[in-house]
């Protein structure tokens, strides 16, 4: 199998869908439930196998996490989700913002 379609070449790279519902949801300690409430809520966005069964990526893992974290905080699941699209495009904001103020002025 050739590096680039071989699972070991994808180990690094966070946006690989390498984990099955069950095993995200056992690595996370949360119940796919929770996995398919914020795929619901469009906090993230699994690929699906030829079987159409969801595969997550580490990123996604990530994303799960922080919901989790908000939930567990007593937020509730679409708030949460809602505050992390936020935050995310905050940062973007911030981070387009830097990178125009370093460009020299014409």
């Amino acid at each position: 199998m050739p590096a680039e379609t071989s699972p070991v070449g994808h180990l690094d790279d966070d946006d690989y869908p390498a984990y099955t519902m069950g095993r995200a949801a056992e690595i996370l300690g949360i119940t796919p439930a929770f996995l398919r409430a914020v795929g619901e809520a469009e906090l993230i966005t699994p690929l699906r196998s030829e079987g159409g069964h969801r595969r997550y990526s580490k990123g996604q893992l990530r994303i799960a996490a922080r919901a989790r974290e908000l939930v567990d905080q007593g937020t509730p699941v679409e708030a949460a989700c809602r505050i992390i699209t936020l935050e995310d495009r905050l940062a973007e904001a911030l981070r387009l913002n830097e990178a125009t103020s370093r460009q020299p002025d014409k």
